[in-house]
């Protein structure tokens, strides 16, 4: 068990760890969100068809979800570092090869390239600050995963200034270059730079050794699910916290659209609407986590996923853009509290030797499930509406906090 002296947030080799594997997914997290705001003018520039961007990024989700366990898993028998290292290596090269991509096979290859090294990156980073943080677990996983809202929000600022008119309104007033010597690939630049540089931070804070072994470790993923379905417990969680990540991939793909179809509101207002579930999520996560260091973590769940439900319900019936504004930014603060929450409940119940297994197996579950959002959400709204697809969301969010709360009554 380590103690609050070494398991130092800003400080020490525990805090530098953070600060290094913080800044990477920040950074990662930058690169993946410029994809939406952009891909309409990849769409154009690369001559794609809409067939062929949807496979792209579906093969990426694909293999990012598969990539999760064996990743984990390798870093529980050979290390860290030499799971992480390799992961930011082929970012590095992902975010590069966008930054010049000129034909829809090298688009596809970049797709596939960014499910892998993300998928590489994601469990064993996790699984490191599990190593590291045991009475902080709560407060060290919300700070690292406050980097996705960071990445959002620099995302979409960037994503203004190269097609939403940005630049060539700084520009008239000489702070950036001419609009037109900016493309959609310009972003990919600084993004591969900040890689390279939190890269070469973690190589040089990171006192682990790279192992590599003679023979293949197991990644056999019979005994990982056995253990996560050993205890009601646990069996609890995978139920609510699937429950939790369909409505994710639901409501984070159809948000704007919902905003600007069902709502009426015209452009900016669903960006901007958007973005502020990003700035919640960027104090919601470290507050969430670090009070789930003090109090049970399915409580501050529960908590969490009740203002959702209440808020998700109050969108469906408002249409002023300020009471929408509201509903969001409670919704956002009940539905970005889980992802720590969620990361912490199971590592702790991982044991040492499996934890990057534990949480990649997880991870998986929980991605495939998600990725079932969108399909329903598009589906229910074409044959029905948005507010029957949202009221299926509140209920899917409602079940997750009963079953929770079920298990905390025992």
């Amino acid at each position: 068990m380590t103690s609050q002296n070494e398991e130092r947030l800003f400080g020490g080799y525990a805090g530098r760890m953070l600060g290094s594997l913080a800044l990477a997914w920040m950074v990662l997290q930058t690169g993946r969100f410029l994809l939406s705001p952009l891909l309409p003018a990849m769409i154009d520039s690369l001559a794609l068809t809409p067939a062929t961007a949807g496979i792209a990024l579906g093969a990426f989700q694909l293999v990012y979800a598969v990539t999760q366990y064996p990743s984990g898993r390798v870093s529980d028998a050979l290390g860290r570092a030499t799971v992480l290292l390799p992961g930011l290596a082929v970012l590095l090269l992902t975010f590069s090869l966008l930054s010049i991509t000129t034909t829809a096979g090298l688009f596809v290859c970049a797709m596939i390239c960014l499910g892998i090294g993300k998928g590489l990156f994601a469990s064993p980073s996790r699984a490191l600050l599990s190593d590291l943080f045991v009475n902080r677990r709560g407060r060290a996983l919300g700070l690292y995963a406050a980097g996705t809202d960071v990445g959002g929000l620099i995302a979409a600022g960037t994503a203004f200034m190269v097609v939403g008119g940005g630049a060539a309104m700084f520009a008239d007033i000489g702070i950036v270059p001419a609009a037109e010597t900016l493309t959609w690939r310009s972003p990919f630049i600084p993004v591969a730079l900040a890689l390279a540089a939190v890269t070469l931070l973690y190589a040089v804070w990171s006192q682990e050794e790279l192992a590599f072994a003679a023979n293949r470790p197991s990644t056999s993923v019979g005994a990982t699910v056995r253990r996560l379905l050993t205890t009601r417990e646990q069996r609890e969680a995978l139920v609510a916290f699937g429950l939790f990540f369909f409505v994710v991939g639901a409501w984070i793909n159809f948000l704007p659209t919902y905003l600007a179809e069902a709502k009426g509101l015209a452009a900016p207002l669903p960006q901007v609407l958007f973005a502020v579930v990003f700035a919640i999520g960027m104090a919601t996560k470290p507050l969430a986590g670090a009070a789930s260091d003090r109090v049970p973590r399915r409580l501050v769940a529960i908590g969490g996923l009740l203002v959702a439900v209440v808020a998700l319900v109050i969108v469906t019936m408002v249409n002023s853009p300020v009471a929408l504004a509201l509903a969001i930014a409670a919704f956002a603060v009940g539905y970005k509290a889980q992802f720590p929450i969620i990361d912490a409940v199971i590592l702790d119940a991982a044991p040492t030797d499996n934890a990057g297994g534990d949480i990649g197996a997880a991870r998986a579950v929980f991605l495939g499930v998600g990725a079932l959002g969108p399909t329903y959400m598009g589906a229910i709204a074409t044959v029905a509406n948005y507010e029957i697809a949202i009221g299926g969301l509140a209920v899917s969010l409602l079940i997750a906090a009963g079953v929770l709360a079920a298990g905390r009554r025992r």
